[in-house]
């Protein structure tokens, strides 16, 4: 019988130990196919910052790097300008990036750096137990806001992608989403232009992509993946939010 599905080789045989309904699994699947696709096995460098994210480097055939809190795109930015012909990710959560990784993050997009950002928003701080994170949504609760987020007391959640657009130095931008096998693909298709656009030296690039927490929202995997269509989307519209003219044709 002929094989049609297959573990990438840039993933290692073993499972994963996220929590059921987690979609950090699915990413980091989309993640290794589009590496093995592009025949970049041998030339991939991934650095995993702290947060669940952190556990990409277990799951990952190759070399990974570990940075502090929020340093990942410096961590990154430092691996590619001595080795500018490997392709070079990061991959975060939205309390690493968005949160106290901000400055790196928009200084390493207004710099041009050519490296990719793999964003994961689950609008939680998932690891350290639910607290409220820059990107959760107004009126959703946490355990640093049970009775749901204020806008006059914490502000508006914060949109990434178009926080980065105007930055002459942000080459590729764009939100995805992976509830539903219609948007695994576009989420695939998303990275892999992300990663191709890095090699070619355009500049910064960005994939958001929006994750289900069920522990943390405390929900079903099931009702997780309906809660983030129903109220993730509206707010985190999907799309492309830049990319270079040729590229987008």
């Amino acid at each position: 019988m002929k094989k049609v599905f297959t573990r990438p080789e840039s993933l290692k045989d073993i499972p994963f130990h996220y929590c059921p309904g987690c979609t950090h699994g699915i990413v980091h699947r989309l993640v290794a196919e589009v590496i093995d696709e592009m025949d970049m096995y041998e030339r991939a460098l991934g650095v995993a910052p702290v947060g669940c994210s952190v556990f990409i480097y277990n799951y990952m055939d190759f070399d990974m790097y570990q940075a502090a809190h929020g340093r990942a795109p410096a961590v990154a930015t430092g691996i590619k300008r001595v080795l500018p012909d490997r392709l070079v990710f990061t991959y975060q959560g939205d309390g690493d990036a968005a949160a106290i990784g901000t400055g790196e993050l928009v200084h390493a997009a207004a710099r041009g750096e050519k490296i990719t950002v793999i964003f994961i928003n689950n609008a939680v701080y998932a690891m350290t137990g639910g607290q409220m994170a820059p990107t959760t949504l107004l009126g959703q609760k946490t355990t640093t806001t049970p009775a749901g987020r204020d806008a006059g007391i914490n502000g508006m959640p914060v949109k990434v992608c178009e926080m980065l657009a105007p930055l002459d130095g942000s080459a590729y931008l764009a939100r995805v989403s992976v509830h539903n096998p219609k948007n695994i693909v576009a989420a695939k298709k998303a990275i892999r232009k992300a990663f191709d656009i890095q090699m070619r030296g355009d500049g910064f690039t960005l994939v958001e992509v929006l994750s289900s927490c069920p522990t943390n929202w405390g929900l079903s995997p099931l009702e997780a993946l309906k809660w983030l269509e129903q109220n993730m989307i509206p707010y985190y519209p999907l799309g492309e939010y830049k990319t270079p003219a040729e590229v987008g044709k």
